[in-house]
């Protein structure tokens, strides 16, 4: 037996890097895994390649959300899916970048909150609900008013989830990663002018990998942090501590 034997655990942005990562830990732990993202082509990939069952849906819309999601019988949730938007100051900063990172990050993560919690606390068993945040919700990093911004937001909707989904015995947490070199980080964290200065700032002073991220979501889905309700964990080799 272990921790997921039984749970059914869905999983958004799951062909991403952390996303994949946390598919592939998941189903090495037991649990029975929905893989969900936008494009199909890719997610049958990811099924063929793990096992993972696919699910495609939009986070941008409530009707794709609440179609994909009604009648599952989840027992668990990570909040994956994300978009990055733009590198901009304030004066610079494209409004509509701006709200459809809002759009997928924040609000994407709610509507996942809103129809799986009602499926977990249908089945009465509990459950965890663990959203992927960022480091940039806990420091101002230089070009990211959307991106941080949208990360804050999704850090508050994971305390007052935590706040409201308790008495079911369902838990809620973030985690805050560094960087990890995936595609969507890459074109920016990969320019020496700007990887230098900030590992300078980082005691491990390195980028962090996928699965050192996904170890951290995996554990606190699982019993082991059966009190653990309303964090935000850092995974930054150090970079908040300052």
């Amino acid at each position: 037996m272990t921790d997921f034997d039984g749970r059914t655990v869905l999983v958004t942005g799951a062909t991403g890097g952390i996303g994949g990562a946390t598919v592939r830990r998941l189903l090495a732990a037991g649990a029975d895994v929905i893989a969900s993202g936008r494009s199909v082509e890719s997610l049958e990939t990811l099924a063929a390649g793990t096992g993972a069952r696919p699910l495609a849906f939009d986070l941008t819309s409530e009707d794709s959300v609440r179609s994909a999601l009604e009648g599952l019988d989840l027992w668990g949730v990570v909040n994956c899916g994300g978009f990055g938007g733009e590198i901009a100051t304030p004066m610079e900063t494209d409004i509509d970048v701006f709200d459809k990172v809002i759009s997928v990050n924040a609000r994407g993560a709610l509507l996942v909150t809103k129809y799986a919690s009602a499926s977990m606390i249908r089945l009465g068993r509990g459950g965890a609900i663990v959203n992927v945040s960022s480091q940039a919700s806990l420091v101002a990093l230089s070009g990211h008013i959307s991106y941080g911004s949208s990360k804050a937001a999704l850090d508050n909707i994971t305390r007052v989830s935590a706040l409201e989904l308790g008495k079911h015995g369902i838990r809620v947490n973030s985690v805050n990663p560094t960087v990890v070199m995936t595609e969507m980080s890459a074109w920016y964290w990969g320019r020496p002018d700007i990887e230098g200065p900030f590992l300078d700032q980082m005691p491990l002073g390195r980028w962090a990998t996928e699965e050192e991220i996904a170890a951290p979501i995996v554990f606190l889905l699982g019993d082991g942090a059966s009190m653990i309700s309303g964090v935000s964990l850092p995974i930054d080799g150090g970079y908040t501590a300052r």
